[in-house]
C-alpha cells in the first residue's frame, strides 16, 4: 500500500497530486489545478487549467477517470457560461462550478477526483455521475439548484430532489449519504433559511440528534444567476452495509453541531476492505462550547482551526499526512499571506486551495474543510 503527493508543472498551470494505491484494489488521485500566470485574460487561464488536466488524463494519470470535478471562479456571471461549453462534450464526472475566487490572484482554481478501475455512468447529464467498482457505486452530485423565491424554499426543494435521486438508485439520505456542500449567496443574510430548510428535511429522514446528521460544509458561494441563492454537491455511496460509516465528534474540542441550532455532523469515516476514507466538514475556529474563539486574530484562529481538524483526524486514526486534499475558506482578502505562509510552511505540496468565501457566522475568519484515505485491513467489507 502507498501514497504519495508530488507536484506537476504545465504551461501557464500546475498541479498539485496526492495518490492513494492499496495492493489489488482501486487507485485514488486527488488534484488541485492551479493557474500559474495571473496575468492571462480569463480565456487563456481556462484553457492552460484545462490544458493541464487533459495532459494529466492522457499522460499522468491514464490509469484513472474524473468522477468529480468544481470549478471556483472569480466571477461566475461572467466566467461560468465560458466553463459550460467547454465541459459540454465532456461526459466524465459531476461537475460543480461556483464563484470562491481563488486568493492567489488567479481567476480560476480547478479541483478533481480520480478513480482507477472503476465503471463510469452519467445518470442525469454532469449532475449525478455513478463511479462503479466491486460491491460499491459511488455517487457524486454537482451544480444542484433551483429559482424558488428564497434560500429556505431551495433549500427544501434541493434535498426533495436529492432524496427522490438517491431513491432511484436504491440509496437514502440517512443509510447512504456521506458528504455534502452547500454554497450561499449573501451567506450573512440568507444562511438561517438554508439551515432550517435543511434541519426540516433531515427531520423528515430520521436524521436527528440522537441518530446522526451527515457532513457539510456551508459556505459563502454564489452562481452567475443572482436569484439563485443556494447551490449544492454531494457525495453518497451505494452497498453501504450496517456500521460501514461512523462518525467524527472530537468532543474534547468541538460541540455538537445541533447545539447552536444547525444539523451537521464534525466528520464522518467510511471503512472498505483495504481502506479508510475520512471527510472533515467546514472547521472553524471553535471551543467546545460552541463559542467562537481569538476573534479579529487571524493567526490564532487558524491555529486553533488546525488544532481541531487534527483532534478529528485522530479520532479517525489519521494523521495530516493521510489528508489528500484542503479546500480553505476566507472572509477577508487581506489575511491570505498570513494564511498561505502557514500552510506552505506545515503542508508543503499537499493539494490545497485558498477561497474567498465568507463562513456562515461574521467572526470566523477562517474556515478549512479536507478529505482523505488510510490504510486498513477490515474483514467485514469488501474493498473499494
Amino acid at each position: 500500500m502507498d501514497n504519495n503527493q508530488q507536484t506537476l508543472t504545465f504551461d501557464n498551470a500546475y498541479a498539485e497530486i496526492f495518490s492513494f494505491e492499496a495492493a489489488g484494489g482501486v487507485k485514488e488521485y486527488q488534484v488541485m489545478i492551479h493557474v500559474s500566470d495571473a496575468t492571462l485574460p480569463f480565456e487563456q487561464q481556462l484553457e492552460s487549467l484545462r490544458g493541464a488536466y487533459f495532459n494529466l488524463l492522457k499522460d499522468r494519470l491514464s490509469d484513472a477517470l474524473p468522477v468529480f470535478k468544481r470549478y471556483f471562479l472569480s466571477d461566475a456571471s461572467n466566467q461560468g457560461p465560458q466553463v459550460y461549453v467547454q465541459e459540454f462534450d465532456d461526459t466524465l464526472g459531476a461537475l460543480s462550478v461556483i464563484q470562491q475566487p481563488p486568493l492567489d490572484g488567479t481567476k480560476v482554481a480547478l479541483w478533481v477526483y480520480f478513480m482507477s478501475d472503476v465503471q463510469p455512468r452519467s445518470l442525469q447529464g454532469n449532475n449525478f455521475f455513478e463511479a462503479r467498482h466491486g460491491a460499491y457505486r459511488h455517487l457524486w452530485m454537482g451544480g444542484m439548484f433551483n429559482n424558488e423565491a428564497d434560500s429556505e424554499a431551495q433549500t427544501s426543494i434541493l434535498f426533495n430532489e436529492y432524496v427522490t435521486q438517491l431513491a432511484e438508485q436504491d440509496c437514502t439520505l440517512a443509510d447512504n449519504c456521506v458528504r455534502t456542500w452547500l454554497f450561499v449567496n449573501d451567506i450573512d443574510n440568507q444562511y438561517a433559511g438554508m439551515v432550517r430548510a435543511r434541519n426540516a428535511a433531515f427531520i423528515i429522514q430520521g436524521l436527528t440528534n440522537e441518530t446522526h446528521f451527515i457532513a457539510s460544509t456551508g459556505i459563502g458561494g454564489r452562481q452567475a444567476d443572482p436569484k439563485v441563492f443556494v447551490q449544492m454537491d454531494a457525495y453518497a455511496v451505494g452497498g453501504l452495509e450496517p456500521g460501514q460509516m461512523h462518525y467524527l465528534y472530537a468532543s474534547d474540542h468541538l460541540n455538537r453541531t445541533s447545539e447552536y441550532g444547525v444539523s451537521f455532523e464534525r466528520g464522518t469515516c467510511v471503512d472498505y476492505g483495504d481502506r479508510r476514507h475520512f471527510f472533515v466538514s467546514g472547521t472553524a475556529s471553535i471551543n467546545d462550547q460552541g463559542k467562537i474563539l481569538h476573534p479579529g486574530d487571524i493567526r490564532k484562529q487558524a491555529d486553533r482551526m488546525l488544532e481541531n481538524v487534527d483532534a478529528l483526524l485522530k479520532e479517525a486514526g489519521a494523521t495530516f499526512d493521510n489528508v489528500a486534499q484542503m479546500i480553505v475558506y476566507l472572509r477577508d482578502i487581506a489575511d491570505y499571506a498570513v494564511v498561505r505562509k502557514i500552510y506552505d510552511e506545515r503542508f508543503p505540496g499537499k493539494p490545497k486551495v485558498f477561497l474567498l468565501a465568507p463562513v456562515c457566522r461574521p467572526g470566523w475568519l477562517i474556515e478549512m474543510e479536507c478529505m482523505g484515505v488510510t490504510n486498513q485491513k477490515n474483514e467485514a467489507y469488501a474493498p473499494l
